[in-house]
């Protein structure tokens, strides 16, 4: 396994965030959502780097194979560990992909430290700009849901799990747009995960407010998000991004669930090769727009 050092919690324990690094070319960081691990992202790795990209996928603190801090579970803490993860590649015009909660990491880091060595960014099921509802963002959600999303974490995290990656995917009585297997993939590698990082990052990413960090957002950026995503609903997050980016480029896939980066995964690579610029010579199909 491999291993990018990313400093010291407060307790003196090194920290270090398990990686992947595929091909050469256009440097590609893929920040994966929760509470999942950068192997989320299988296919996007098996088929970005034919594309003359070099494409890094990491493991935040706290999931996976990656260091299990108590404390670090903020997007300060997260977008430093980022900063260090292109410091230590010594990446330069990068492109930063970030889904779900991990577009919150693009936002922050872009904000706190200057939008360093990155050529553009991409927003993939995003948790921004804002997801609680308050006086002054009435189409958020209520804090009582985040509050029972914890509650259920606590009283029995492995059947939480299972039932939000049903949700998760856009599982139904008659919806089924992935395997049984993919199911119980995903359900693994979301058990890998503390206890204490899985309940800390929902109230991280849903109090989290990135609104003024996309205001300061000046390079080239993408969101794409699913019409039918019931995990982070594309009214209060992707159609909102332009407000705040206007330059943003919005796509929606019609019909598509959160977890789009498997049920669209042939979509999303192509959407991702076309706007990091690289040649597109994979299969046709038919537009779903």
């Amino acid at each position: 396994m491999s291993y990018l050092n990313a400093g010291q919690d407060t307790n003196g324990q090194d920290i270090k965030l398990h990686y992947t690094d595929q091909g050469q070319g256009n440097p590609i960081v893929l920040i994966h959502g929760w509470p999942a691990t950068y192997e989320m992202w299988e296919y996007q790795l098996a088929e970005l780097p034919k594309h003359g990209n070099r494409v890094i996928a990491y493991t935040r603190r706290g999931f996976g194979n990656s260091t299990k801090t108590w404390d670090g579970h903020n997007y300060d803490t997260l977008a430093d560990d980022l900063k260090a993860v292109l410091d230590e590649l010594d990446l330069q015009n990068v492109t930063l992909v970030g889904f779900s909660m991990g577009g919150g990491e693009v936002a922050r880091y872009m904000s706190r430290h200057g939008g360093a060595r990155v050529a553009r960014v991409a927003f993939v099921s995003a948790v921004t700009p804002f997801l609680l509802q308050t006086d002054d963002n009435p189409d958020g959600a209520p804090k009582e849901v985040f509050d029972g999303m914890v509650e259920g974490i606590r009283k029995d995290r492995f059947d939480f799990l299972a039932t939000f990656g049903k949700k998760f995917f856009g599982v139904g009585t008659i919806s089924h747009p992935v395997s049984d297997a993919t199911l119980s993939w995903m359900q693994a590698m979301c058990q890998l995960a503390s206890p204490r990082a899985t309940e800390q990052d929902v109230y991280a990413f849903a109090t989290t407010d990135f609104r003024q960090d996309l205001k300061r957002l000046k390079v080239p950026t993408l969101v794409i998000h699913g019409s039918k995503d019931e995990t982070v609903p594309a009214k209060v997050s992707g159609e909102r991004m332009t407000q705040y980016v206007p330059h943003a480029e919005f796509i929606e896939y019609d019909g598509a669930p959160h977890g789009l980066f498997i049920t669209e995964k042939d979509r999303l690579n192509q959407d991702l090769l076309a706007f990091v610029g690289s040649t597109v010579t994979m299969p046709s199909r038919q537009s779903t727009d």
